[in-house]
């Protein structure tokens, strides 16, 4: 009798375990089989001479930290946290300057590690900016900081091998180019130094990703016209030839202002899905005309069911920003705000009446260019 009953109740368990009907992951499958990541992506993080003057705190020493200091946390949230290095640092001895040659403190990159950024794209128009020992202190610098940078590199070696990040068990491959150098080009020996846009070389570097059973690729290009806010034809070119190839996400800035967000079809890649941003604008600098005053944190949730090997991106959000230039108590300061208007309060201290109005519109401009992502992603 109890082995008849024994049998009764195994046979309605198998039953519970096996019918197709629940809507309960059975005990079959391990609660932990599907995991996320987080990314966060900004724009362009430049260093014009107020900026550099604004920090200063005594003779060769300054301190950019406080520019991002209502906008760290959510900065330092996600997993992984990028954004392009529009300058050099490549010493005092080679004079900090802004536009039109870029070089910085050291204590900038300091306050963008303070910030909570993760990987530094560094291939655009500005790596050349003091040549090739820029570029090298550069990428040193970043490394000393425990940050990673993408796009510019100290040897072909270090170049020929595709980066390839980890995290949640999720393997992740970044790469960077840019358009070109200000018209400055490197010669053969030297080409190492910076990735330039070459579709074959894109092409070639997402095989090597592939092959080392990437799951995700993303790719950042430093392309486009400035102060234009649709991507021209170059663009769109270049983003079609690399979803061609099976990027996954595709990241660009240069055009200095926000320019849209669109998730488009691929027949290349895991996902069938391919998300693009042509530019996310500026992040910081000292351009304080619309458009290019205002900047956007794109998040992304990407998702992987190690089960059946599925991924995808799981959800895009947004939170538009501003920067504020002017004096906070008795000091000069830039400032990175969230351009929410429902967070327009905490920055009273801060702000005129002119400014209010600058970050409305800088809002409004956000989310009307966000649009399209919005449509796919509708709980912004």
């Amino acid at each position: 009798m109890k082995f008849f009953l024994f049998t009764i109740i195994s046979f309605l368990y198998s039953l519970f375990l096996f019918n197709p009907r629940s809507n309960k992951i059975n005990s079959l499958v391990p609660i932990d089989s599907t995991k996320t990541v987080t990314l966060c992506f900004v724009g362009d993080l430049m260093c014009h001479s107020p900026q550099t003057e604004y920090a200063k705190i005594a003779n060769d020493s300054f301190d950019f930290k406080p520019a991002f200091r209502e906008i760290k946390k959510y900065l330092s949230s996600a997993d992984l946290t990028f954004g392009n290095l529009e300058t050099t640092i490549s010493g005092k001895e080679k004079k900090y300057s802004g536009y039109p040659l870029f070089n910085s403190p050291d204590e900038y990159l300091e306050a963008v590690k303070d910030a909570g950024f993760d990987i530094l794209f560094t291939s655009n128009n500005h790596s050349l900016d003091r040549s090739k020992n820029g570029i090298i202190r550069t990428i040193s610098k970043i490394h000393e900081l425990g940050m990673i940078p993408i796009g510019t590199y100290q040897s072909q070696q270090e170049k020929d091998s595709v980066f390839i990040i980890e995290r949640n068990g999720i393997q992740i491959s970044v790469l960077s180019y840019t358009y070109g150098l200000n018209g400055n080009y490197l010669p053969e020996s030297e080409k190492y130094l910076v990735n330039v846009i070459d579709t074959n070389l894109v092409k070639a570097d997402i095989e090597k990703a592939k092959n080392r059973n990437t799951d995700f690729i993303i790719i950042y290009f430093h392309f486009g016209n400035e102060y234009q806010r649709k991507p021209g034809n170059y663009q769109k070119e270049i983003v079609q030839s690399a979803i061609r190839n099976g990027a996954d996400i595709i990241i660009g800035s240069h055009p200095h202002v926000i320019q849209p967000v669109e998730l488009l079809n691929s027949t290349a890649n895991k996902a069938g899905k391919v998300l693009v941003a042509y530019s996310l604008g500026n992040f910081i600098s000292n351009q304080r005309w619309r458009y290019s005053d205002a900047g956007v944190i794109l998040n992304l949730t990407l998702v992987k069911n190690f089960m059946n090997s599925h991924i995808g991106i799981q959800d895009v959000n947004f939170i538009p920003t501003w920067v504020f230039k002017g004096k906070v108590e008795t000091k000069n300061e830039f400032v990175v705000l969230t351009a929410d208007t429902n967070s327009i309060s905490n920055f009273t201290k801060y702000l005129s009446k002119k400014d209010k109005s600058a970050i409305f519109q800088a809002n409004d401009d956000t989310r009307r260019m966000m649009q399209s992502i919005l449509e796919n992603y509708p709980r912004n």
